[in-house]
């Protein structure tokens, strides 16, 4: 949708550039699930340093000496911080996310200071994994995920990103959910794509949508004489040709799938009452679709 929409979707536009576009998009929302999560291994670096300064002060008080180590030694973030092949990552990186906006790390470390999330967990000494685990999945959800001053600054770094944060944050959330003490070397590190024909399919599904975008418009004009057509929304319009491309174009899809997923999607990018309007403009071009055997799906319940 967004690749469509910042092309204009015009038929004559080279597809390459666009398909090129795409896939430097996916390609970066990877680059900010690796910002995000060794954002976890920053913080834990920034907690070690004022530990071992707070212990090496010339005149350090008793309590300074013998300090509460327990998120230091927090076995979750132990275990990222030391994950050779997640660390291999961020250093394959053109940069180190954290390097030049480190500021951003301090943002977050006094959020956590100050979280009651952090004064229970720091209330004893002592924990097991699953006190540790719970303690970073409360901390990611309640003062990561949601910082106002880190969504900012995603905003500004990348011109996708903002858009990508949300799953971004749902898959770190999954991944902190089932780490055990025993995750191997690539468990912070899973792939970008299921398998090849995963990220096919939005290649696929931008060619073909841009290839018969001067068809798809005409079935939408078929159905909306009644309307303007500049009262229709250019992301509307969007997402009904790539719905129609899928009814087309892609066999194995359900319809049901489809019209739900691009209702969901208005309901994020669109105006409040486009998801009414869509589902109203693609059940009409579905029945035409049935009544004249055109609708291309194979497989049972596909309808």
């Amino acid at each position: 949708m967004q690749t469509l929409y910042a092309s204009r979707g015009s038929e004559s536009d080279d597809i390459k550039i666009s398909e090129r576009f795409l896939l430097q998009s996916l390609d970066s929302m990877y680059e900010l699930f690796i910002a995000q999560l060794s954002l976890l291994i920053e913080v834990h670096k920034k907690s070690k340093d004022i530990l071992d300064k707070t212990q090496k002060k010339l005149l350090a008080t008793k309590e300074e000496k013998n300090p509460n180590s327990k998120f230091v030694n927090n076995e979750v973030l132990i275990l990222l911080s030391s994950n050779e092949v997640f660390l291999e990552l961020i250093e394959d990186q053109k940069e180190n996310p954290w390097y030049l906006d480190f500021e951003y790390i301090d943002v977050i470390f006094k959020s956590i200071l100050k979280s009651d999330i952090y004064k229970d967990y720091m209330s004893t000494k002592t924990s097991t994994f699953k006190d540790d685990k719970i303690f970073i999945i409360d901390l990611f959800t309640e003062i990561i995920a949601p910082n106002d001053k880190l969504y900012d600054y995603f905003e500004g770094k990348r011109l996708t990103w903002l858009d990508d944060l949300p799953v971004v944050n749902t898959a770190i959330l999954k991944i902190l959910k089932k780490v055990k003490a025993s995750s191997d070397g690539k468990f912070f590190t899973p792939k970008l794509f299921k398998d090849t024909e995963d990220k096919e399919f939005g290649v696929n599904l931008l060619k073909k949508s841009i290839l018969n975008q001067a068809k798809f418009i005409q079935e939408i004009g078929s159905k909306t004489k009644n309307w303007d057509a500049e009262r229709i929304t250019q992301i509307d319009a969007i997402l009904m040709q790539m719905a129609i491309c899928e009814f087309q174009k892609f066999p194995s899809i359900p319809v049901k799938v489809t019209i739900n997923e691009y209702l969901e999607i208005a309901k994020e990018y669109s105006t409040p009452k486009s998801s009414n309007f869509i589902n109203g403009i693609l059940d009409k071009i579905v029945k035409g679709y049935t009544e004249e055997g055109n609708l291309n799906k194979i497989g049972r319940g596909l309808m």
